[in-house]
């Protein structure tokens, strides 16, 4: 991995051999949730990815995005390289009407080693794969947190014995997630990996979804229909192909320069249909 090239991607140059400590990591973190969009649009562009980390980062560099195992991934090969103490672990994002557990769904990071002022014993819960989760890493302590307009907690999970339990605000696109405490293997996400990204049950396969955190809130692309949580709030359907790409390039800072004209078109007729069928109610 070309971590100079990564590092330049999320505007963040100067940090290329800057001390790993807790600070330096919530730049990088932030930064990273803020310019590299969290999407899926290679499922729809007909195009396989892996749970690799080193493809993912690639991919990274090149200016696309990725869903929790390609973003995560990648950015725990940045981090390790800038002298982190990374780990990798098991998670279960838990939806509306779903119990929760440890599905494989979700690839969880944490960091340890990194005390600071409200955070003494130094682990850090680090996720950029949650869409309108964290914008910061979290403290990994049983609380109470609010950045944005969303408001987070953290607790000893239920479901993952010495594993923990993220609580999204009621707000939120999920419930929460739990993730296990031990070390885990890339290999532990891959076949859950393939369900998701080719299964009709899917919501990446159902629904093409792009959002991008910043501070004050979320932008969020479903489909056709563009809106926004937090400041600014606003919802508005891009009817026009050119209004969709525009938007993927400015509000998500995804100007996919990597898909040609055709596959730009076609792109487009499958979201219209898609959007129809959405429309009439087809949930098929």
């Amino acid at each position: 991995m070309n971590t100079a090239a990564y590092l330049r991607r999320i505007g963040l140059p100067e940090l290329a051999g800057a001390p790993a400590g807790a600070e330096n990591l919530r730049v990088l973190h932030a930064a990273h949730i803020e310019k590299v969009p969290y999407e899926a649009l290679e499922i729809w562009l007909g195009r396989a990815t892996t749970v690799d980390p080193v493809e993912s980062a690639e991919r990274v560099i090149r200016g696309r995005g990725g869903y929790c195992y390609h973003l995560n991934g990648a950015f725990s090969e940045l981090i390790r390289a800038l002298g982190y103490d990374v780990t990798r672990h098991v998670g279960g994002v838990q939806t509306r009407g779903r119990e929760p557990g440890i599905t494989a769904n979700h690839l969880v990071l944490t960091v340890r080693g990194l005390p600071s002022e409200d955070n003494p014993g130094g682990e850090w819960l680090t996720d950029l794969g949650l869409g309108d989760g964290l914008h910061e890493p979290l403290p990994l302590v049983e609380g109470t947190y609010r950045q944005g307009p969303f408001r987070y907690g953290l607790r000893p999970s239920e479901v993952a014995p010495g594993g923990w339990r993220f609580d999204h605000d009621p707000s939120g696109s999920f419930l929460g997630m739990d993730f296990d405490p031990a070390p885990a293997d890339m290999s532990a996400f891959a076949e859950m990996h393939r369900h998701l990204t080719t299964s009709p049950e899917s919501g990446f396969v159902r629904t093409a979804t792009i959002q991008r955190r910043d501070a004050y809130g979320v932008d969020v692309l479903r489909g056709l229909v563009l809106s926004r949580v937090g400041g600014g709030a606003r919802s508005v359907t891009l009817d026009d192909q050119r209004d969709y790409y525009a938007a993927l390039a400015d509000v998500f800072l995804l100007p996919l320069a990597d898909v040609s004209a055709r596959e730009r078109d076609e792109l487009w007729r499958k979201l219209c249909a898609a959007h129809e069928a959405w429309l009439a109610g087809d949930t098929s």
